[in-house]
């Protein structure tokens, strides 16, 4: 008798473990490298689907108030016809007059809370929980050290959660928003990240407006879910200058397939059939790139992350970028340490 699989998660783990996407990078020349992004990264881009119809960010100050050594705002402003978005700001203080300082966009990851521990939210036992688990107050601690920062909730996350304040809406049933936001934005030919993306490009549009922040010189850098959308947003925005991608590094038949370990923010119809994790981030290159990862992560698992790594490493030297290309491999579990963000951003925001 023989022995038969009957485990259609199984299956996909195989197909997976065994497909080669169509632009794998192969190879080892800058001439490899701009042919192949050439080609590669429209394709990538057009999986995303259509983007939301802008609007006029129509900005307003909702409140302003001074907290370990920074002024933080709380703006709210239109992302795209019948949905607004809050931003929370974190101004360095004694900042001259006149003087512009670099802007990093703080993209929060997978969880209740959205942006708030982000940019030093601890008001609770929860936040500050979540604070100590994951190191998760990047934008605080890098608005302290210099730099302007800012954020806003995803959807499906903190204020845009419709299960929470102000929203109160339970037709879910327990079942994930972003995963349920997936489905309805690819009914009307968008993706998540699509619309995720045009509101981080609104954000950055009202931030890059303040007399305090210098336009030219933008990064950005997220955790998890926020690290996934550090990539997109700096594949979709030619803005951001440096970027630091903290705990998204694996291959998807690993993290995706094998341990479910994703989400409706995260992808795209037909991207593996294209690329796989490591060469979406090489489209990033020349551009510069921190990326850490965690030795103890237990989301993403340090083997096959360091072979991302390894495969990303490949693309840069390809692309003469070698020197752009940087790794924080900490020993901590699935957060950010901090090790490298500010000399990192330091040398390529100034």
């Amino acid at each position: 008798m023989t022995t038969r699989n009957l485990s259609p998660n199984r299956m996909f783990v195989e197909m997976a473990k065994s497909h080669r996407p169509l632009y794998g990078f192969t190879g080892t020349s800058p001439e490899d490298f701009e042919s192949w992004k050439a080609e590669a990264l429209p394709k990538v881009l057009a999986t995303l689907g259509d983007d939301p119809p802008s609007v006029d960010p129509n900005p307003e100050l909702l409140a302003q108030w001074e907290d370990k050594g920074l002024t933080h705002q709380r703006w709210i402003i239109d992302v795209q016809p019948h949905l607004s978005a809050t931003l929370r700001v974190a101004l360095p203080q004694g900042t001259a007059k006149g003087e512009q300082r670099p802007a990093i966009l703080c993209c929060h990851g997978h969880g209740q809370f959205g942006k708030e521990p982000v940019m030093g939210n601890d008001s609770s036992p929860a936040l500050r929980q979540a604070i100590q688990d994951h190191g998760y107050n990047y934008g605080e601690v890098m608005a302290q050290k210099g730099f302007v920062t800012y954020a806003i909730d995803w959807i499906g996350f903190g204020e845009r959660d419709d299960r929470q304040k102000p929203n109160h809406l339970s037709v879910a049933r327990e079942r994930d928003w972003c995963n349920l936001y997936y489905l309805h934005a690819t009914m009307l030919g968008m993706t998540s990240l699509s619309i995720n993306v045009a509101h981080g490009k609104a954000a950055t549009d009202v931030v890059s407006a303040m007399p305090q922040v210098d336009p030219e010189r933008l990064g950005v850098m997220g955790l998890s879910g926020g690290g996934a959308m550090t990539l997109w947003m700096t594949l979709c925005d030619e803005r951001f200058k440096a970027s630091e991608i903290i705990c998204y590094s694996d291959l998807w038949w690993a993290f995706g397939m094998r341990d479910a370990n994703y989400c409706g923010m995260q992808v795209a119809p037909g991207l593996f059939k294209l690329v796989d994790l490591p060469d979406l981030q090489g489209l990033v290159a020349p551009r510069p790139l921190l990326i850490t990862i965690g030795a103890n992560d237990t989301c993403f698992k340090v083997d096959t992350a360091l072979q991302c790594y390894e495969q990303l490493t490949d693309i840069y030297a390809a692309a003469g970028a070698s020197d752009r290309l940087e790794l924080d491999l900490h020993p901590g579990e699935h957060g950010w340490a901090g090790n490298r963000s500010e000399a990192f951003f330091r040398r390529h925001l100034g």
